[in-house]
């Protein structure tokens, strides 16, 4: 994803033979938002949990139906990390959701900056995870193969803040606490309470699972139709943090790093879904990478095709 004006969407309701499976508020404008549906496979039967014609402006609990048929395995650190079949419109007609729910208090962040070349060519890859490493994802956006907006690693400022009303922050905090920063609260100089910090956008779900209302609208600099492999982070009711990586799951996993998938209103309804009250794009397309290490010690990796200037890991604490 590149800065402003490329993948931008709204959210969702949930029915499954005429049963409510989330709780909601409002509904968006379906003339703004292009005809999709999203389905769930409940184990015998695909279930149409969300439509672009009765997306809620807010997601407040998690839906029942997607949550359930999450298989969820034990991983390193205590960390859980799953799977997750949807089938959708066009380009995500067929998905795997690959998921990591993380407690932060269990394990320490820490931010990885990467590049060569006078700092014009991104450089890290799952490739340069450290081996007692638990996890690592690449991390908020880049342009011109340096990453965007405000960072900070070992409470040094190394780029200012970007601007955007869709931006937010990730940061890690010096007893260890995460949280997403809105743009607003982003210190203008110097690093605030943050140890590690990054600015990532847009944003999918603010508040309280409240869905930002450019997602909603055309015309808010923001496609609502585009659709690509998307990677995302988000905060849960009880404190976990959730990220979620979509694969093309058509024909099978050797192709799955295709850049084929959700748009973002899709995408924010399945952070909605899942249980998050909060939640942020993070690069996704043929960058979104992920590896999680499973309680028996083995590395479990989902590759993109391109190197990235900034990853988060995870070490045990």
């Amino acid at each position: 994803m590149r800065p402003y004006g490329r993948k931008l969407s709204p959210c969702f309701v949930l029915l499954a033979a005429g049963t409510l499976l989330a709780v909601a508020t409002g509904a968006l404008p379906a003339a703004d938002l292009p005809p999709s549906s999203l389905e769930v496979f409940s184990g015998t039967r695909w279930v149409t949990w969300w439509d672009s014609s009765r997306a809620p402006t807010a997601w407040m609990a998690a839906d029942a139906a997607v949550a359930t048929a999450v298989a969820w395995r034990p991983a390193a650190a205590g960390m859980e990390w799953g799977e997750l079949a949807l089938g959708g419109t066009g380009g995500a007609w067929r998905l795997q959701v690959v998921l990591v729910r993380l407690d932060p208090a269990r394990l320490r962040l820490e931010l990885v900056s990467a590049s060569r070349e006078a700092e014009t060519l991104p450089d890290w890859s799952l490739d340069r995870l450290p081996p007692d490493a638990v996890l690592g994802v690449n991390a908020g956006q880049f342009t011109g193969g340096r990453t965007w907006g405000w960072l900070v690693r070992g409470e040094r400022v190394e780029q200012p803040p970007g601007t955007g009303p869709l931006s937010t922050a990730f940061t890690v905090r010096c007893d260890g606490r995460v949280r997403l920063a809105p743009v607003e609260e982003i210190p203008a100089d110097g690093p605030g309470s943050a140890v590690e910090a990054f600015q990532s956008y847009p944003v999918l779900l603010r508040r309280d699972g409240e869905i930002p209302p450019q997602l909603a609208t055309a015309g808010s600099g923001v496609d609502l139709a585009h659709r690509d492999a998307r990677l995302a982070i988000g905060e849960l009711r009880d404190g976990r943090l959730l990220i979620a990586l979509t694969r093309f799951d058509a024909v099978g996993t050797a192709l799955g790093s295709l850049p084929f998938g959700p748009t973002v209103p899709e995408t924010a309804a399945v952070l909605g879904a899942l249980g998050c009250r909060q939640a942020v794009m993070l690069d996704g397309g043929v960058s979104a990478q992920l590896a999680v290490r499973d309680s028996d010690g083995v590395l479990r990796t989902w590759r993109g095709w391109r190197k990235v200037p900034l990853a988060l890991v995870a070490y045990p604490r």
